[in-house]
């Protein structure tokens, strides 16, 4: 079988190794073009492009652009695959592409659809706290993960799991689900689902949803968006000006903070009365503790302005965050 693979971060390279590692022929492999990173803006290639030129693939394509371009699609054409396979690819493709191979274009998606449909089905997973997720293979449509689904296989998410972690684990079951799909697809045997028409979607992420609402958001929520956004940007809030980044909380009930810190038992009413995102505790031994809705977030992993991100008990002693003050979103200072 000859397979054309279109993918660029690491997620999709662990689909495009596992093709690979069961020995099948991949006459392309199609990802996103050179970009600058770092402080430096080194130009860097994409994970996929990088471990197809370790696996001795010669043909290597990078297109800005796909929709309309004559030459690339003649290109793809002329190699006359049996099938696409596209893992985040970057790029919706036009019909004309994923009607030239003969047995059909194929994608490998981070959710089990019809749940999660779009950019980013891992990272919401993550920060609307579902316990179960997976991987869906299916044939690829116009509309955006609309196709027919082929197999899926859940994975459960652990409590404390975030979305970068979630990634890894998904990019390796993605591999394997994606081998055993194209074996049902070379037998004849792999079943084609209809989606239906109930489903959800998971838009890009942007900053602005990054920032803690404290006031609103139960204790839960927060250090689900936390996880969700880690390590891809950081959750964050402001403290007298300056933003600061939460990398990992935990969740700490007001039984469990009375309990630990007995002293608080005295002011109990005047503790549960004060503001959502107030510092209730900050110093290196203690750690750091702020008042949510309905209960409080233990901070583990911080990040202040400007600065590196570290365990929270390093933060705290070359920093001073004042118990009674409080983090608050931006609009609000």
């Amino acid at each position: 079988m000859k397979i054309v693979f279109m993918g660029t971060p690491d997620f999709a390279k662990e689909s495009l190794k596992a093709l690979i590692e069961n020995g099948y022929d991949i006459a392309a492999v199609v990802t996103n073009p050179d970009r600058p990173k770092g402080r430096g803006m080194k130009m860097m290639m994409s994970e996929v492009k990088e471990y197809a030129i370790e696996s001795g693939i010669k043909k290597i394509f990078q297109p800005e652009k796909v929709k309309k371009n004559e030459e690339f699609i003649n290109e793809i054409k002329s190699i006359n695959p049996d099938l696409i396979v596209v893992v985040a690819y970057g790029k919706i493709l036009p019909q004309e592409i994923l009607d030239i191979p003969k047995l059909g274009s194929i994608n490998v998606h981070g959710s089990l659809l019809p749940k999660y449909r779009g950019a980013a089905p891992i990272q919401w997973s993550v920060i609307n706290g579902d316990k179960v997720t997976g991987i869906t293979t299916m044939y690829m449509g116009e509309g955006m993960d609309t196709g027919d689904m082929i197999l899926k296989k859940e994975v459960e998410i652990g409590e404390d799991e975030t979305t970068g972690e979630l990634w890894n684990r998904l990019s390796k079951v993605g591999g394997n689900l994606l081998v055993e799909t194209v074996k049902q697809i070379e037998a004849g045997t792999a079943p084609r689902v209809k989606q239906g028409e109930e489903f959800s979607l998971a838009p890009m992420l942007n900053k602005e949803m990054a920032e803690i609402d404290w006031e609103n958001k139960s204790a839960a929520e927060i250090k689900n968006l936390v996880r969700g956004l880690n390590p891809i940007m950081g959750a964050y809030s402001f403290y007298e000006g300056k933003k600061i980044k939460f990398w990992k909380v935990d969740v700490c009930s007001n039984e469990a903070l009375l309990e630990k810190f007995p002293e608080l038992k005295e002011f109990k009413d005047r503790f549960l009365d004060l503001p959502e995102g107030t510092i209730l505790f900050s110093d290196s031994k203690t750690g750091l503790y702020i008042k949510a809705k309905d209960a409080n977030i233990k901070v583990i992993e911080i990040q202040g302005e400007n600065a590196k991100r570290m365990p929270t008990e390093e933060f705290l002693k070359g920093n001073s965050l004042v118990a009674g003050l409080a983090f608050q979103m931006k609009k609000k200072i």
